[in-house]
């Protein structure tokens, strides 16, 4: 749900805004994470190829940060996010048993820059991780704890860059400032409907988010443009 953060905010402030009062909120919301989705949770081997890409994308999002436009990346993941969650319904109506993949070096370098990037200019990098880790097929806690450890790492690498970005932008660190009140409770709510979910019902709750935040990523970048 991540995803659709930045374009919410971005109706009231301009895109950069958005991102840098979300930067400290979502590394904010990993610490109360790790307490509960630890080291055991994690997923290692998945780690070990999803993370050289993700210090990849977030180099390359860095350099062209201020001068990529917002609108493509935006439509870029929500295009991704719906034609990945539909197929995903499309095999489901078919019934189509899903198979676990093994761990592959190049689709996890590659989901892990292309989550990288998509993070450090929208924060809206889950859903390449997420289709990698769904073809691995791994129990919830696994997915769950491997994507938090995933993002929490990039989150505070993003930390650095952004606090440069911050200090330029009064407006948004106060915004983060008064917004970090709610992340405790986030979390919370948060953990108790990952508990009382199974593994099927996390994976439609995913996709439907993906649905929803691709089409709403869509929407605004297709009304960017035509303003």
């Amino acid at each position: 749900m991540a995803s659709i953060g930045v374009p919410m905010l971005s109706l009231i402030t301009d895109p950069i805004g958005a991102a840098i009062i979300v930067a400290p909120l979502v590394s904010l919301m990993d610490m109360f994470t790790l307490r509960t989705f630890g080291p055991s949770s994690w997923s290692k081997p998945d780690l070990k190829v999803l993370l050289p890409g993700l210090l990849i994308g977030l180099g390359i999002g860095w350099l062209v940060f201020e001068q990529v436009d917002p609108r493509l990346v935006a439509l870029l993941i929500g295009a991704i996010s719906l034609g990945f969650a539909l197929h995903w319904f499309w095999k489901r109506a078919r019934k189509v048993m899903p198979v676990s993949q093994p761990v592959s070096a190049p689709l996890g370098v590659l989901a892990g820059a292309a989550s990288g990037f998509t993070t450090f200019v929208a924060h809206a990098g889950g859903p390449p991780v997420a289709m990698y880790l769904i073809r691995r097929q791994l129990d919830k806690n696994f997915f769950v704890g491997t994507t938090t450890a995933f993002f929490t790492i990039g989150n505070i690498i993003k930390l650095g860059p952004y606090s440069i970005l911050m200090a330029a932008r009064p407006d948004s660190a106060a915004a983060a400032l008064l917004l970090a009140g709610v992340v405790p409770f986030g979390v919370w709510l948060g953990l108790r409907v990952h508990r009382h979910l199974s593994y099927d019902a996390i994976m439609l709750v995913t996709n439907i988010v993906l649905i929803l935040g691709g089409a709403r990523l869509i929407w605004q970048a297709l009304a960017g443009f035509a303003r």
